[in-house]
């Protein structure tokens, strides 16, 4: 999960998922529609960022609650970072 800060108020996400991570198409809707709905539920809560999750190799072998409790943990995470300053790619923070 990655995240960038936005100047439009608002918590924005997207959700990047290919056929290496999960190979039927029944198994990629079903993840974006998990994260969509976590996203959802949290989007007031989150700092004003844009959201970036990419599913990695094996995703589709993870059963609906392990997924949602690593995106509560990502979400934890992120939220703590946010109070700090976001990450950059440099690996340097940004206030």
């Amino acid at each position: 999960m990655l995240a960038r800060p936005n100047e439009l108020g608002h918590a924005r996400m997207g959700v990047i998922i290919g056929k290496r991570s999960a190979k039927l198409a029944v198994q990629r809707n079903w993840f974006k529609r998990t994260v969509r709905e976590a996203f959802r539920l949290r989007r007031e809560s989150l700092a004003s960022c844009d959201y970036l999750i990419i599913a990695k190799p094996g995703i589709a072998k993870q059963n609906r609650v392990q997924v949602r409790q690593w995106l509560d943990q990502s979400w934890q995470k992120l939220q703590r970072r946010g109070a700090l300053g976001v990450q950059s790619a440099s690996g340097t923070q940004d206030k």
